[in-house]
């Protein structure tokens, strides 16, 4: 069952692939709420994964997605949020697992190393699957 509504944020570097997969969003019926940032010029990755990690920690978002170069800086930071599960996934099978043993309520993505086409279908993956508990 995918979450109803989602906050998505991205550096410069995942900027593209941020924009790249809101229409995949949009299509699934999730309500996006996008933290910025809003072009490719260089910022600074904390700021946003502290927007996204901060808005899902406090229960705002049931969970959200995270874009950088990497996708490592992101998560890193994500993760020192109370609360906050991100797992970096760079296919399908990855994405899958981290909902079903590790609940993950942050969805990181390398945008320099993931094209829109498989970003698409890792997102579809993650959104869809449940924890198992």
């Amino acid at each position: 069952m995918a979450t109803e509504k989602l906050i998505i944020g991205a550096d410069h570097a995942g900027f593209p692939l941020k924009e790249a997969i809101k229409p995949v969003l949009g299509d699934m019926g999730i309500e996006v709420t996008d933290a910025g940032t809003d072009c490719d010029r260089s910022v600074d990755y904390p700021d946003f994964a502290a927007c996204v990690a901060q808005a899902v920690a406090t229960g705002e978002y049931p969970r959200g997605i995270l874009i950088c170069g990497s996708g490592v800086g992101m998560a890193i930071v994500a993760n020192r949020f109370p609360g906050v599960r991100a797992a970096l996934c760079l296919d399908e099978e990855t994405a899958r697992l981290s909902r079903q043993h590790n609940d993950a309520n942050i969805l990181v993505l390398a945008g320099r190393k993931t094209t829109p086409a498989a970003a698409a279908g890792i997102v579809r993956a993650w959104l869809t699957t449940p924890f198992e508990g």
